[in-house]
């Protein structure tokens, strides 16, 4: 584990880029929830790294993903945009329009070296006969995989040592930790990583049914959990060795919720809301936590301005500057996500206002069960288990197989962290329903958001997890095809 005081011992003004630009280190996990961070909150995960970097930077407690789904999560993130407005790319494995620019493709476009190591899971379709795309986002792209190390992050301080020394640089830093299957487990390591979890003392999330097997599948998760926080810590500390840690902007991020029931895909917190940590010569309180709502649309504008740079149309986010500058800054009113499809048929919207969260489901005949992975995990099969054997759930246990579900919802998530008690309908709440419901009317309206009458089909079976067609059987066009989505710009706000 890096120690952070060893800051003020380098040489003040140590860069390794011939300029004096400062660099971008972007570390992305894959399938992580918010709280599953010890800085966040949870009881059993170590994360001592990112735990330090929080010390050093600001901690938001209040972002959101704009799809908890791997590729539409990320490529809204590259590309600074809501899912329906990349077209294809708000589904998943599938490719955002070709004329839409990547934020690391307009750095290098300014002089940046970009590189790539880790999952990618970021495509574009190739540009017509005769039509020039934008710049691709990055220069090189390691390997996910080496030996001995499944987790996406081998390649990292590779990546790290190969940038060029005359040029400012940014590196998408991206591990494949804790996407199921647990490999972490068969390459564990004790002297590295420190001692396995016991199943039997791990603090299970409040929709699983307590089984061993449960258990067991958690206790995996959570060792990935650290095996990332790990290989952070890893890059703080090379960045620290070179001298280049003082004139670095890192953030820490998660691509969606925990591959379990009621996690990723969802549009609860759980799913959508995320940890949140970013690091910066900039920063006037180190140390600090900012409850300022925030959207991850929000880091293209944020990087694009700290390189000095304008920003760009496409860009629907909003620059977090202000809030390096004081941390009770207020960047937006409201965040916006999506569920599209990701392995099963759905469309759902939310709107939340840094408390209230709302939701709308254009396709309440469906269960939001989760995808394939979390279906076919122990987990889930417990849960269906549970309620096959008319053994009771609790009522955020139910949640997960509840079909017809309600086409509305709304939350008081600072009085229900986990969403279980639905507030709409409620006359008591008429007034901040009624106002949210304006307000992502008025966004999807502005964004070109719509609800096709036929979308994409499930492509895998809901209770078993198992794979039922081919991308050819079950995809449509998606949300936002009919309006050209793609080509409005419009933040929605």
């Amino acid at each position: 584990m890096f120690r952070i005081f060893a800051l003020f011992f380098i040489f003040a003004g140590t860069l390794v880029c011939a300029d004096d630009r400062p660099n971008f280190v972007f570390l992305i996990s894959d399938d992580i929830s918010f709280d599953d961070l010890a800085c966040y909150g949870s009881v059993d995960a170590r994360t001592p790294n990112i735990d330090a970097l929080a010390t050093e930077g600001i901690l938001f407690t209040n972002a959101y993903l704009t799809a908890s789904s791997c590729s539409p999560s990320r490529s809204s993130i590259i590309t600074g945009r809501y899912p329906h407005n990349n077209g294809d790319a708000s589904e998943l494995h599938r490719e955002i329009s070709w004329h839409l620019p990547s934020f690391p493709g307009i750095l290098r476009d300014a002089g940046y070296y970009t590189a790539l190591a880790g999952k990618d899971h970021m495509a574009w379709h190739p540009a017509p006969k005769g039509k020039t795309a934008p710049t691709e986002a990055f220069v090189k792209k390691y390997g996910s995989k080496v030996k001995g190390n499944s987790g996406g992050h081998g390649n990292w301080l590779k990546a790290l040592a190969e940038c060029p020394e005359d040029k400012p640089f940014f590196l998408w830093l991206a591990a494949l930790d804790a996407h199921r299957v647990w490999d972490g487990r068969h390459e564990w390591d004790e002297i590295e990583y420190g001692p396995k979890y016991d199943p039997a003392k791990v603090t299970l999330p409040p929709a699983f049914v307590d089984t061993p097997e449960t258990r067991e599948d958690f206790a995996a998760y959570l060792l990935e959990v650290t095996r990332f926080d790990h290989f952070v810590g890893q890059v703080v500390d090379q960045l620290i060795a070179d001298g280049d840690f003082e004139n670095t902007y890192l953030f820490v991020i998660a691509d969606n919720g925990r591959p379990f029931p009621r996690a990723k895909t969802r549009l609860h917190d759980d799913g959508m809301k995320t940890y949140f940590i970013a690091t910066g010569p900039t920063i006037a309180e180190p140390g600090s936590v900012s409850d300022s709502l925030v959207s991850v649309i929000d880091i293209a504008p944020t990087i694009t301005e700290l390189a000095g740079l304008e920003k760009p149309q496409t860009f629907q986010g909003r620059s977090l500057v202000p809030i390096y500058e004081d941390v009770t800054s207020e960047i937006r009113p409201f965040a916006f996500s999506e569920h599209n499809w990701h392995d099963y048929e759905a469309h759902g919207r939310s709107v939340r206002d840094g408390r209230w969260l709302y939701i709308t489901n254009d396709r309440p005949q469906f269960a939001l069960q989760g995808p394939a992975d979390s279906v076919n995990s122990p987990t889930f099969q417990d849960i269906l288990a549970a309620a096959e054997s008319s053994e009771p759930l609790t009522p955020v246990q139910a949640d997960v197989l509840l079909a017809p579900r309600p086409k509305t919802e709304l939350y008081d998530t600072a009085g229900d962290p986990h969403q279980v008690q639905n507030l709409s309908g409620d006359p008591t709440y008429a007034t901040i329903e009624n106002k949210l419901s304006d307000v992502l009317s008025n966004w999807k309206e502005k964004t070109g958001d719509s609800a096709p009458g036929e979308i994409s089909k499930n492509g895998f079976d809901p209770r078993s997890g198992e794979r039922i067609g081919t991308p050819k059987d079950y995809y449509r066009p998606p949300a936002g095809s009919d309006r050209n989505a793609d080509q409005i710009n419009e933040e929605g706000l």
